[in-house]
């Protein structure tokens, strides 16, 4: 069985409440972000957030699947656009993220509006961060720290 894995690193330092960190994509393509708490819970300061980048990766992949859907049928597009917002919802006891909330607009030649809600909903089944969201696994592993 065929596997692809991807990765990114981040590296922190100092404490959370006054340090910082980089997020970097191991293909080189992405990074390094910078990042640090205050843009987490809300104030953007032209640095990146988890959260900001989970919406990104819900938009890209959103998109790939639509885009695919479209293609084979037939109706290609010209131009899709996927804006994905993730809400991070500090209200409770713990921080959580309740939704993430995919807006689609294109341009399809041959693909009226029922369709295109049509691919909408289908690709909202195939891509893959929707479905990882939805009940996927997640696995996390310890390793280190200080005795």
């Amino acid at each position: 069985m065929k596997q692809v894995q991807q990765s990114a690193t981040v590296v922190w330092e100092g404490s959370i409440a006054r340090g910082s960190g980089t997020i970097t994509g191991a293909s080189g393509s992405l990074g390094p972000v910078p990042y640090d708490l205050p843009t987490r819970v809300g104030e953007s300061v032209g640095k990146s957030s988890p959260e900001e980048l989970l919406a990104a990766a819900h938009a890209a992949c959103f998109t790939t699947a639509l885009g695919r859907i479209l293609a084979r049928a037939k109706t290609p597009p010209e131009h899709l656009e996927v804006t994905a917002t993730v809400t991070l919802d500090m209200s409770g006891d713990r921080p959580r993220i309740p939704t993430s909330h995919l807006t689609a607009t294109g341009v399809v030649p041959g693909c009226g509006s029922e369709e295109f809600a049509a691919a909408v909903k289908q690709a909202e089944q195939q891509c893959l961060i929707s479905r990882v969201l939805t009940g996927g696994a997640v696995a996390v592993e310890a390793t280190g720290g200080l005795d």
